[in-house]
């Protein structure tokens, strides 16, 4: 069995990808420092000021060494003289850390911070999308991913985040605006079992479920003879629930719940 160490360097997650992209940055920094350095030395300027290590802050973290990383970014991140883009750099390295090791809420607060340094990273809106999602902050979430795209229309990793959490949403207020309605109007209902249904949420929502799941399985018939005999048991299982309730022990409840399962069953769902 492979172990899991030789998996992730051979299928390289978003957050490792991201980290290499940080470097690379890094290093740049580090270049135009040195060079900075040099050329104040060589026309007798200033010395140049000492250079934070933002690099062993990266390399740690792209590395998913939390010992090294801990102390290494925070030396960049609480120091007042760290620059700018090291500091977002340090910030954003850490908080995709903090995500890989499941500490959500502190990830949260470094790419919270670092958007706060540079309101244009839509990777990092994209990031801290994917964090609100993951602590069922469906609202947040699709704000996130939603800034990430007016940065970057093409950003492909929000548009997918976006677009499933959208429909997600949707759906749930779709889910609410039907909630404790039944399948049939309450205005017209005239015997005892449709006043019953109309007057409980759970049995109205039974019922909506019931009518629903008919409708499915009338659609998924494989030809019409198969559906005229499941609609013959619906029909049966609707004239029962008339003439059953009122009864003594007869359970209402119970019954559709049983007639949703036989429906759901009926083609392995």
């Amino acid at each position: 069995m492979m172990d899991s160490t030789a998996s992730r360097q051979e299928f390289p997650t978003a957050a490792s990808m991201r980290f290499q992209k940080l470097l690379q940055l890094s290093g740049a920094v580090v270049l135009s420092a040195l060079w900075l350095g040099a050329a104040r030395a060589a026309t007798g300027g200033e010395p140049a000021a000492a250079q934070i290590d933002v690099a062993a802050c990266l390399s740690a973290a792209a590395a998913d060494d939390m010992d090294k990383a801990t102390p290494a970014c925070a030396a960049v991140i609480d120091n007042e003289k760290t620059a700018k883009p090291d500091l977002i750099r340090a910030l954003v390295a850490r908080g995709a850390l903090l995500a890989q090791h499941d500490q959500i809420d502190r990830a949260i607060a470094d790419d919270s911070r670092a958007l706060l340094l540079d309101p244009g990273l839509a990777d990092v809106f994209n990031a801290r999308g994917e964090l609100w999602l993951k602590k069922g902050d469906k609202p947040k979430a699709v704000q996130d991913f939603g800034a990430a795209l007016r940065i970057d229309p093409n950003h492909e990793k929000a548009k997918a985040n976006h677009k499933a959490i959208a429909r997600e949403l949707e759906r749930i207020g779709a889910q609410m605006a039907v909630a404790g309605k039944p399948s049939f109007n309450c205005a017209g209902a005239r015997r005892p079992v449709e006043k019953a249904i109309c007057g409980n949420r759970e049995f109205a929502d039974l019922d909506r479920e019931v009518y629903a799941a008919n409708a499915r399985v009338l659609r998924e018939a494989r030809n019409e003879g198969e559906a005229r005999k499941l609609q013959r048991e619906q029909d049966d299982f609707i004239a029962r629930r008339n003439a059953g309730f009122g009864r003594p022990g007869y359970d209402l409840k119970k019954a559709m719940q049983d007639r949703l399962q036989r429906l759901n069953g009926v083609d392995g769902y």
